[in-house]
């Protein structure tokens, strides 16, 4: 199973509004995807002792990073907070496993902002950060720009923005079914490794 990752724990956000309308284009493509919204797994409940390993990780923050670890494929939703990523969001990544979650996974990105670049700068940041430890990129990226215009009711109504994003999960599935036919992603490299 795909899995779309809300790029912010911010309660209410155009972020989760945008999540689960393209949730709704992979329903209408055949295909059933889970959300990870990181405002209902306890991201915000982390601290030092569970990066040094003194404490274990929140259940719910455990039980997304193993649906992460055995996804087909992510897409990232980011909304731009002062220029950046969601700190929350880069929080959450850096509990990852390596290189499981990470090495050959399928990723794709959407970006959202109240502004006019769409959220170039976070989808930018995570990018470079998938980009650094070996996941698949999908190329085609879409950037929500001046959101609160754009979403309408939780629906994006545009007919250029739709048709992107619309583009983008067709791709995106393509580009998922192309990899797992030549064992290439990472649910087929992972279960060669060598267990631990």
């Amino acid at each position: 199973m795909k899995h779309i990752i809300v790029g912010t724990n911010r309660p209410g956000s155009n972020t989760l509004l945008v999540s689960k309308f393209i949730q709704s284009l992979f329903k209408e493509n055949g295909e059933d995807v889970t959300l990870v919204d990181l405002g209902q797994i306890e991201v915000d409940q982390l601290g030092p002792d569970h990066m040094a390993g003194k404490k274990p990780l929140p259940e719910k923050v455990k039980s997304a990073i193993e649906s992460i670890t055995q996804s087909e494929g992510l897409l990232f939703v980011i909304p731009e907070y002062n220029g950046g990523a969601p700190g929350v969001l880069k929080l959450f990544i850096d509990y990852w496993k390596f290189p499981e979650s990470f090495e050959s996974r399928p990723v794709a990105f959407v970006g959202v902002s109240a502004g006019i670049w769409g959220g170039l700068k976070p989808v930018e940041h995570i990018s470079q950060v998938m980009g650094y430890r070996n996941a698949y990129q999908f190329p085609q990226r879409v950037f929500l720009k001046e959101i609160h215009k754009t979403l309408k009711d939780g629906k994006i109504e545009d007919a250029f923005t739709l048709k992107l994003l619309k583009d983008q999960v067709a791709g995106f599935q393509k580009f998922c079914k192309a990899l797992k036919s030549e064992d290439l992603d990472a649910n087929s490299i992972n279960s060669k490794r060598p267990q631990k």
